[in-house]
């Protein structure tokens, strides 16, 4: 029986233990990686992995693009769908530092506890992300798609907007980019917020009881940090739906670790769908969101 194998390429020195570990768990038996590719080299590479088998057996070799830049891999993700030929081809997953995933699972975990508290989902709704980093633009375009009015709170002075208006392009979605450097802005992006997601740096607190309560329309708060204190005040690490009190009345929660359960859930089964799938796969963002939101629906 032939080797299942996985080709993983990054622009950076190294790659992740965790996505490597997950790729062995999920069925592949070689997991190869190759650092600091260049993303001009990527169509080289791939079609090297596709003229080594014979046409249609792309269930037997994948290609994971990890890295830490979104736009890099989104542009390596490109050039590895254009290197296919005719028959010969392999599945393509794109998951830059994991942001994919857990963007996927914060905005279907929110997609889904809408739902439930009122029978709509994102679409219509206020959505203020703090974090500007590829988490925090993921989940701010996720939610776009869904039909959000999505805000991408700055927090810092060298948060780049330049960055954000390249990925929403590239994704043809509108979010918006305000301030939030001082008590006052991180207010003036909660008055109005149906749903705040904190996608910060980890082991810092973002918002307060202080500034939530002006939070008067809030449903829904989710925090991806993991490390004390939470990024959101009153957050638990396995809240999933946990009902919280703030000052303008109860919120639904949803914390790391329930958020970090759902983004293994669906690497592990996006790594599945390359060798097990009726077509090569090809896995970027949007598909790894309807992937967590079928996971919460079964």
């Amino acid at each position: 029986m032939a080797q299942r194998i996985l080709y993983f390429l990054t622009p950076g020195n190294n790659i992740s233990p965790f996505d490597v570990t997950i790729a062995a768990d999920a069925g592949f038996d070689m997991v190869i990686p190759f650092t600091d590719v260049d993303p001009k080299s990527v169509v080289g590479m791939v079609q090297d992995a596709i003229f080594a088998r014979p046409p249609n057996r792309f269930n037997d070799t994948g290609i994971f693009l990890g890295g830490r830049d979104v736009h890099m891999t989104a542009d390596m993700f490109k050039s590895a769908k254009k290197a296919m030929v005719g028959p010969f081809q392999v599945g393509v997953f794109a998951d830059p530092n994991g942001a994919y995933t857990t963007s996927a699972g914060i905005v279907a975990l929110v997609e889904k506890g809408l739902f439930d508290h009122d029978g709509q989902g994102l679409s219509g709704r206020v959505v203020s992300v703090f974090g500007t980093g590829p988490v925090g633009l993921c989940t701010a375009i996720l939610a776009a798609k869904q039909g959000a009015k999505v805000r991408l709170c700055q927090l810092t002075a060298d948060d780049d907007p330049k960055v954000a208006e390249r990925f929403c392009e590239r994704y043809e979605c509108q979010v918006d980019w305000v301030s939030a450097e001082t008590h006052k802005t991180k207010v003036e992006a909660l008055v109005d917020a149906d749903v705040v997601i904190c996608a910060a740096r980890a082991g810092i607190r973002i918002l307060d009881m202080s500034e939530l309560k002006y939070a008067e329309k809030l449903i829904i708060v989710a925090d991806t940090n993991a490390v004390p204190p939470s990024g959101i005040e009153g957050v638990g690490l396995q809240d999933k739906g946990a009902i919280i009190e703030l000052p303008n009345g109860n919120v639904k929660s949803f914390g790391p670790l329930a958020i970090g359960n759902l983004k293994y859930k669906t690497q592990f089964g996006l790594f599945e769908r390359i060798h097990t799938s009726d077509e090569a796969a090809l896995i970027d963002f949007p598909d790894a969101f309807e992937y967590a939101l079928s996971i919460l629906h079964k």
